[in-house]
């Protein structure tokens, strides 16, 4: 009698890296987008369990690969760093990603929005953000029970996983790390680190001519001990 080998159908299942959708519609959206992500990446830099992802592909339930959201940003605390094609939470100890954030562009559609609402609270979000930069609107959920229940004044309000505040002013959202920083798109931070670098270069130059002159006045010193000797003059009598 031959045995038949029993397979493991969910091994051929596929989970697309990418859903064939663009990451942004636009310059802006893109530029919130990225500075979110790289921001965040920055704030938790050293801690080497907290993954951080922009428009990266997140399978909650393994063998159904048709459900699916790519968050504009997401994080996940108690996951390592390191690169992904997707997020298949049954890999990843099946902790789902806390905090997820949208950056809304014309594009955006109230029913797509609603769909990505439902998702992230169906599997356990506990922090979903929505930003339109064109409006200057922000709207912030947080998670109560099995629900995501609207917080009510996002100004000042401070995430409770990742310390950052949020300010509107009239023109722009402007968001701070817990350290007081403010958000900086990345064309500021470079901006910022040639600065630094100048700072630091003028420095080193400063040293080095304070080097040069305590060197001179060293060598004067020395010339005059020996001016003085010549002239049969000790000058550690003097």
């Amino acid at each position: 009698m031959i045995q038949q080998l029993q397979t493991d159908s969910t091994t051929d299942i596929i989970y697309p890296d990418s859903d064939g959708q663009p990451m942004a519609d636009n310059t802006k959206q893109f530029r919130w987008i990225v500075t979110v992500k790289e921001n965040i990446e920055i704030l938790f830099a050293a801690n080497a369990d907290v993954f951080v992802a922009g428009d990266l592909l997140w399978y909650p339930i393994q063998g159904k690969p048709k459900t699916c959201q790519a968050p504009d940003v997401m994080v996940v605390f108690g996951r390592p760093k390191g690169d992904r094609g997707s997020y298949q939470q049954w890999r990843e100890d099946n902790i789902t990603p806390q905090v997820v954030f949208e950056i809304l562009s014309p594009g955006n559609r109230a029913k797509k929005m609603a769909e990505k609402l439902l998702f992230y609270q169906r599997y356990g979000v506990e922090e979903y953000y929505i930003y339109d930069p064109d409006d200057i609107e922000l709207t912030g959920l947080l998670r109560s029970g099995e629900w995501l229940d609207p917080i009510e004044d996002m100004n000042g309000w401070v995430s409770p996983r990742l310390g950052i505040r949020f300010e509107l002013t009239p023109d722009t959202l402007v968001i701070y790390r817990p350290d007081g920083q403010r958000f900086l798109t990345p064309v500021e931070l470079d901006y910022l680190r040639e600065q630094e670098r100048q700072r630091a270069e003028a420095e080193r130059q400063r040293a080095e001519e304070a080097m040069a002159e305590l060197e001179q006045e060293q060598q004067r010193y020395q010339a005059l001990m020996e001016k003085l000797r010549a002239r049969g003059i000790d000058p550690e009598q003097l």
